[in-house]
């Protein structure tokens, strides 16, 4: 295992093609296929990341603010943007884009946590994040920004 490993060694892009057997009634993504989809682009980027296998730990809070629609492509992407001992933080944006018309929209975001597995899936070690530039760096300070406001909001519909 390298002692670092960048931002952008992580970095993940999927694309999915909304089909009808990943649609509700409205022609619209279920919640579910999406779910799936931002579970293994977040996978994909901690394995990127760290060089291992990597299982789910925990998933934030989820807001589905605009649809996928049949035809639409769904483009998931994810970088780590944090580490633990064995634990990587991973935020995952799903944005809907026509590709008819070149447009493009945000759709959810949320935040997983992944536990690295050696050989005999014991949890083991990972490398420190770098982000040897500013526009890794701003990514960086972003997500971590942008998932303590998301807490916050949530722990505020709480009470």
């Amino acid at each position: 295992m390298a002692n670092t490993a960048t931002l952008m060694d992580s970095y993940t892009e999927m694309t999915e093609l909304l089909l009808p057997n990943d649609t509700n009634n409205l022609g619209r993504a279920l919640g579910g296929a999406v779910l799936h989809w931002m579970d293994i682009c977040g996978a994909i980027a901690a394995m990127r990341f760290c060089g291992n296998q990597c299982v789910t730990a925990s998933m934030d809070h989820v807001d589905f603010i605009s649809p996928i629609d049949l035809g639409e492509v769904a483009v998931v992407e994810a970088f780590v943007f944090d580490t633990g001992r064995t634990s990587i933080d991973v935020k995952v944006n799903v944005r809907a884009e026509d590709p008819k018309k070149g447009e493009e929209r945000e759709t959810t975001t949320s935040f997983f946590t992944f536990v690295a597995l050696d050989e005999a899936g014991t949890p083991t070690p990972v490398p420190k994040l770098d982000c040897p530039d500013d526009t890794q760096q701003a990514l960086c300070d972003s997500a971590r920004t942008e998932r303590i406001e998301q807490l916050r909001a949530v722990a505020e519909r709480i009470d």
